[in-house]
């Protein structure tokens, strides 16, 4: 039987996380992936799934792989977990899809994602190795496409919704197509293709969870898996682009704020895709959601089938909130019942004002310091999320941030230098004011040699940098913290993080 369709997860983890890479990044299950193979295989589409990255493959093993699974469709997916994954991941796809036309395989390769949706025309424009692209989140779109023989006829991509290719040189987009409705999230993307993902001795074992996920404890990482019961989000952060995988235009710069909206997959149906996890072996789940704890009309159906099954006990799972959304201490209650240990909160800025910059709506109104007791008082630790070089931030606001975070003390900790992703509206806003923005596709990243902040009106690039970089190291080697991870863990994952602290990360635009 010939296969249709293979989806690849590309790998670049060196160029993204430099040494971090080897023993200290998490390697994600790639879930959109995941969707999207079991969506067409429920339609009756023959599909597989060539994770490069958890199996650090070279490019060069992966054409050999390609070669043998003789697909109809190359699909490069191009999500991931963090928000500026599309885009960042976008750089292993260049260079394996080159690599692919370079070996001469005639099979044509597409690529469904953040970074295309956001930029369509930019990347048919820019990166000839690649052949289609998918204006949204591609579920419609790739079924329809597959129902062709012939995947390259000119007359046949016109026929299909939701896609952009060239013809003549000249790219061509076609009517966009709808993304899932509501009543059709548990048919129409009904489940994870878990039986796909490589594995060495046992399923999942390919996967880990972050560091502070694990406890700091490196045996806890694995295995490991990350799944939504939702998608999108109702709000409308101007730094953010999520959203954009609900786009509905042809624009040629999609901003995701301008697609804001959320669907949900049933509870029984959540509930299924955990029973399958557990069944497998894995305890440390992620919940990635955008917005989990945001309407208990959906999270507390699946959070009672959670308690049900006694799982509060079994797992350790770490689901998103905004700091303004946890309300009800019955809620966090409900939550930590159901199994999840974490919460990761959006603070973002100790400064209200900067995060009314940046279209926070009424966060300004909420008492920091009374949720994070709120959440602690309930056994749920807490990894704070902050952003330094927001517009607005000064050195003065972006210390009031760092004090804000060593005060709350939370036993996570992480921070990102701001900058404009594409899908989201400080890109469109960055390329109008004429700021430099990277020139490659893991600039994009937080963690990499040539990341590529915006400035604010007071601070440089790298002067932003620096001081997140700087902030990092010292929340990371602050006795309080440090002191609090051993009472809670023990002295070996006090000790990981001070070996963990020992990596510097390079920075071109700091002279590295």
């Amino acid at each position: 039987m010939s296969l249709d369709v293979l989806f690849v997860n590309p790998g670049n983890h060196k160029k993204i996380y430099q040494d971090l890479s080897k023993d200290y990044s998490a390697i994600e299950t790639p879930t959109w992936s995941l969707l999207l193979a079991e969506s067409c295989r429920s339609v009756g589409y023959s599909v597989a799934i060539l994770d490069a990255c958890a199996e650090r493959l070279t490019d060069e093993q992966c054409v050999e792989r390609i070669k043998e699974a003789n697909p109809r469709l190359i699909c490069f997916v191009v999500y991931g977990q963090n928000p500026n994954s599309g885009t960042v991941n976008m750089s292993g796809t260049v260079v394996m899809a080159s690599a692919i036309k370079k070996a001469n395989i005639d099979i044509p390769i597409a690529i469904v994602g953040s970074h295309v949706q956001a930029l369509p025309f930019e990347t048919l424009e820019n990166e000839k190795d690649i052949d289609i692209v998918f204006t949204n989140e591609g579920v419609y779109a790739l079924r329809n496409l597959l129902k062709h023989k012939n995947l390259t006829d000119v007359s046949v991509l016109q026929s299909v919704k939701g896609i952009g290719f060239r013809q003549s040189g000249k790219v061509i987009l076609t009517t966009p197509e709808s993304i899932v409705p509501q009543n059709r999230m548990d048919i129409d993307l009904p489940g994870y293709a878990w039986d796909l993902l490589p594995y060495s001795e046992k399923p999942l074992d390919l996967y880990r969870a972050p560091m502070w996920h694990a406890e700091y404890i490196e045996k806890n990482r694995t295995p490991y898996a990350a799944l939504y019961t939702s998608l999108g989000c109702m709000f409308k952060c101007s730094f953010c682009m999520i959203n954009i995988l609900n786009r509905n235009d042809n624009e040629p710069i999609g901003v995701a704020s301008n697609y804001a909206g959320m669907r949900f997959w049933s509870p029984e149906f959540i509930i299924r895709e955990f029973d399958k996890l557990v069944d497998m072996g894995v305890r440390t789940l992620r919940i990635s959601d955008e917005m989990f704890l945001l309407n208990r009309k959906y999270y507390a159906p699946l959070c009672e089938l959670l308690k049900e099954r006694s799982y509060g006990d079994k797992l350790n799972m770490w689901a998103y909130s905004r700091i303004d959304t946890v309300k009800r201490p019955e809620n966090l209650k409900l939550i930590r019942e159901a199994g999840i240990k974490w919460l990761c909160l959006g603070i973002e800025s100790g400064d209200k004002n900067v995060r009314l910059e940046v279209t926070k709506g009424k966060f300004e109104d909420v008492d920091i310091r009374e949720v994070v007791k709120m959440v602690h008082d309930a056994d749920i630790e807490i990894i704070g999320n902050y952003l330094f070089g927001l517009p607005g931030d000064t050195y003065e606001t972006m210390h009031t941030t760092m004090e804000l975070s060593k005060e709350l003390c939370t036993l996570a900790w992480n921070a990102y230098a701001a900058m404009a992703l594409p899908g989201s509206l400080l890109y469109k806003m960055a390329l109008q004011q004429g700021h430099k923005m990277p020139d490659t596709y893991e600039g994009y990243s937080f963690h990499s040699y040539n990341t590529q902040p915006l400035p604010t009106e007071t601070l440089s690039p790298a002067q932003i940098l620096e001081f997140r970089d700087n902030a990092w190291l010292e929340y990371h080697t602050h006795p309080p913290f440090l002191d609090k991870v051993e009472v809670k863990y023990g002295l070996d994952a006090r000790k990981n993080i001070e070996d963990m602290t020992k990596i510097k990360l390079r920075r071109k635009i700091l002279g590295d």
